[in-house]
């Protein structure tokens, strides 16, 4: 056997002939091939066209950029190919049906992190993949939670291609071959460290924030001072996967909570095609993923664009930072016994 299995033997060896299994990892593949060609067109840069020139705005209000259009139209048509009922999108509005009676629906954010693309930061697609159920009126029913999910992943973009992916039994990283064009498993059953002392926020929106979040940051930058006795380090990339991406490598935190900005009361993150596959992706590495109050996957939407706060990361932080929820007013204040020390961590 190869020293590093491409994607396809893996998910072979995964399905084991099984039908159900089969339909999962012939959509993964299909996506792959999309993702391929999206990594050749994020390579060229300006060389091939104006990727970052703005198309518009999404259904949801969001910035179109021209590779989001572009890799939402090479995941539909690579999919065309898959045994996949309809396709849920952050550039398209609607659902779009592909193949009714298909036993599973894809949920994709095409390019995350496209206001980057310009910048040469990581971007990245992300995808989710859940069974099609009936409802009343013989159509795939959407709005499932995240418990659902048969498969999720993203591919990153970057220094490296790499698609990282769960089939519900651990993590794995499979890393793009530029000379053979393949994906190949070089990391599996990969685990988040349970502790860090490195936090992701957008802190420029301080300000903006509910006392349990300011709080928490608050006693982060007292580092040793402070009652979480350690110095952190903050990270903003401003991508989604790339954040994730870090965390698995290292650990760490990601925090977009809501805030009280117009529009950004449940925060910036969907849940459907955002919040939901890399919560899964991070479960089954050993990490959390929660809104403050409650565990992202046992969220059920009420809309495909949903969005939702989302905290994910190494285990112990993200569950102390839940605590901050649970045990803060919402102001902040605290009695001045507490001034150098907290309840939450000795």
């Amino acid at each position: 056997m190869s020293e590093y299995p491409t994607l396809k033997s893996y998910l072979v060896d995964w399905a084991n002939d099984s039908d159900d299994k089969t339909a999962i990892t012939q959509t993964i593949e299909m996506i792959a091939e999309a993702c391929i060609e999206i990594s050749a067109l994020v390579a060229r840069g300006p060389l091939a066209g104006e990727l970052g020139a703005e198309q518009g705005d999404n259904a949801d209000g969001d910035t179109q950029k021209a590779l989001d259009l572009i890799a939402n139209d090479l995941i539909i048509e690579a999919i065309q190919a898959a045994p996949v009922a309809c396709l849920v999108s952050e550039e398209l509005e609607k659902p779009f049906p592909i193949k009714k009676g298909a036993p599973l629906y894809v949920a994709t954010d095409p390019l995350d992190g496209s206001s980057n693309i310009d910048t040469n930061v990581s971007v990245g697609t992300i995808f989710s993949i859940l069974p099609t159920i009936q409802d009343e009126n013989d159509e795939c029913r959407l709005l499932q939670a995240g418990t659902e999910q048969v498969a999720a992943g993203y591919v990153i973009y970057g220094p490296q291609t790499a698609m990282v992916l769960t089939l519900g039994d651990g993590t794995m990283i499979f890393t793009l071959d530029p000379r053979t064009g393949e994906f190949r498993l070089t990391a599996a059953n990969i685990s988040v460290y349970p502790d860090t002392t490195e936090f992701a926020i957008n802190s420029s929106n301080s300000r903006q924030w509910d006392g349990h979040i300011k709080a928490y940051v608050d006693d982060c930058l007292r580092g040793e001072e402070g009652p979480h006795g350690a110095n952190y380090n903050m990270r903003w990339v401003a991508s989604l996967v790339a954040e994730c991406h870090r965390i698995l490598s290292r650990g760490g935190i990601f925090l977009y909570p809501g805030d009280i900005r117009h529009g950004y009361a449940a925060g910036r993150l969907r849940l459907v095609y955002e919040c939901n596959p890399i919560a899964f992706l991070i479960e089954q590495a050993g990490g959390a993923a929660s809104t403050g109050t409650q565990r992202v996957m046992e969220i059920q939407p009420t809309d495909i664009h949903e969005r939702v706060p989302m905290i994910f990361g190494s285990l112990h932080e993200v569950e102390l930072v839940e605590q901050y929820y649970a045990d803060l007013n919402p102001y902040h204040e605290r009695p001045q016994l507490f001034g150098n020390r907290s309840l939450l961590r000795n």
